[in-house]
């Protein structure tokens, strides 16, 4: 059997990526992460490692794969909000919102 060990993110500075996605999901970033590779470990809910990694050419289309939170108590708006707050932006409001991370990475909240 195989398992997935960790979902990889390329960006421009994975340390700003991988802090906002610890924030977001609440997992550890690890200590010895740089703007050039940073991990999130993901205690509590039981998923891979978020490994996130420098590349030198930028986000140029929709992602192929993306998260969908769903908000505590399915509050969409307080989520929404708290997420905001860790620096994502609103792409398309509604009961299911879409977001993008602070380099542009689109995922969905949703009750």
């Amino acid at each position: 059997m195989v398992f997935v060990k960790s979902l990889t993110f390329d960006c421009a500075d994975a340390l700003v990526v991988a802090r906002f996605w610890a924030g977001a999901l609440g997992g550890e970033l690890d200590g010895e992460s740089t703007s050039g590779k940073a991990l999130v470990k993901a205690p509590g809910w039981g998923a891979p490692t978020l490994w996130f990694q420098r590349v030198p050419e930028p986000k140029t289309a929709k992602n192929r794969l993306h998260f969908d939170l769903r908000a505590p108590g399915g509050d969409v708006a307080a989520e929404v909000a708290r997420l905001t707050g860790l620096g994502a932006t609103v792409v398309t409001p509604g009961e299911l919102t879409v977001m993008a991370d602070p380099e542009g990475n689109e995922f969905c909240v949703e009750a």
